[in-house]
């Protein structure tokens, strides 16, 4: 196992009954917080009156930053920090899925950096050190980002999504009620639930590295988990253990213990460009990439097949046999159902318009503008890339 530190101090408050807390979290840090959310669906919920109602009687200044986009984009970042530097904020507060808590923590960075450009940190042009406080409300059992130490952006004028990791912006409180996923649509919430997932094979499960007993088990249980639960929380919207158990396995498919030990490179959100290139919903670029991605690596590379079979015989229900690779074959047979059938989501490119008009230049974002990911679970090369792509179609 590799050398690591790890650190998580995200206080989290978990349940119904919560919310009466979050003003003793905002006045740790100053009696000004600035509110950001999706827009006139979280505005419009009793959620958000509450949330003011809770911050306003404890007397705290509110200031509101709306319609933050799915694939938060840096000037939606950029009028966030204006805000927060004209009126002296102390405390960001994201309500919403993950999109919205990352430009939080963007937001955050930025505010106490030298430039009023989040891209400057991004591209390391300016150096960054600090954050103002983050809170998390989670609405949607999705990317953990509640719990993590990193964050994700849209440059839609380069079109190109890119992000910044650091400790100062891990979220210093996160409320997670369960009932505040109650309302996410099935097709929102499937696609969520993939993106635990993806997490989970990219981060420990799928991963050019030794296998730790146990992180490995704890990630595979996870997935296990997500995978039955997922299936109840489409079918069931208001079903309150599956929403729970969801939105914990969220924070902890992403909240650094998992991934504690290893370097190595993600695959699939590397190869996931979909999101900037047509922003398309992150998890189904996912949903429609893996079962390509283990096929094209599974042709090719009889090395694979004992992982993907483990994965199939423990996770996805598929019959064990002594031919790895006839198990592997339908594993992959099986997911793709599971997507298609179980979670009701595409599974090809067409099926949502998309063509290949872009994958010459997403193969060359998914390689982070280099020849190949070299540290990847199998390295690929940018023609690699582009054959996936062809394969989604």
């Amino acid at each position: 196992m590799n050398d690591f530190q790890f650190q998580n101090t995200t206080k989290v408050y978990f349940g119904k009954n919560q919310l009466q807390h979050l003003h003793e979290e905002v006045l740790k840090y100053g009696d000004k917080v600035l509110v950001a959310h999706g827009g006139n669906f979280i505005k419009n919920s009793p959620l958000y009156s509450k949330v003011i109602e809770e911050l306003e009687l404890n007397n705290i200044k509110v200031y509101e930053l709306g319609a933050v986009e799915p694939n938060p984009r840096h000037t939606t970042v950029n009028k966030g920090v204006a805000l927060c530097k004209k009126h002296g904020i102390q405390t960001v507060l994201a309500i919403g899925g993950g999109s919205t808590i990352d430009c939080c923590k963007a937001i955050a960075a930025t505010s106490l950096s030298d430039t009023d450009n989040i891209w400057d940190l991004v591209e390391g042009k300016v150096s960054w050190h600090d954050a103002l406080a983050v809170i998390a409300m989670p609405t949607i059992a999705s990317t953990g980002s509640e719990m993590d130490k990193s964050c994700v952006i849209a440059n839609v004028d380069k079109g190109v999504k890119s992000g910044i990791n650091g400790e100062t912006i891990r979220p210093k409180a996160a409320f997670l009620d369960p009932t505040n996923t109650f309302t996410v649509p099935a097709r929102q919430t499937a696609c969520g639930g993939f993106d635990i997932m993806a997490h989970l094979f990219d981060m420990n499960y799928f991963v050019n590295a030794l296998k730790y007993p146990l992180q490995f088990n704890v990630v595979e249980t996870l997935l296990k988990t997500v995978k039955t639960q997922l299936q109840i929380a489409i079918k069931e919207p208001e079903n309150y253990e599956a929403r729970s158990t969801m939105l914990w396995a969220a924070s902890w498919a992403l909240n650094s213990f998992c991934t504690s030990g290893f370097k190595t490179q993600p695959s699939l959100h590397a190869l996931e460009q979909f999101s900037s290139s047509y922003d398309l919903t992150h998890g189904l670029g996912l949903a429609i990439i893996m079962p390509k991605w283990m096929k094209y690596l599974l042709d090719r590379d009889d090395s694979v097949a004992d992982d993907f079979a483990r994965f199939g015989v423990n996770v996805m229900n598929v019959d064990d046999g002594n031919d790895k690779k006839a198990v592997a074959y339908k594993t992959i047979e099986a997911l793709q159902t599971f997507i298609k059938n179980e979670l009701g989501l595409p599974v090809y490119l067409s099926e949502i318009g998309i063509d290949d008009s872009k994958f010459d230049e997403m193969k060359v974002k998914a390689c982070y503008g280099k020849d190949s990911l070299p540290l990847a679970y199998r390295p690929l090369t940018q023609e690699d890339c582009l054959n996936i792509y062809k394969m989604c179609l």
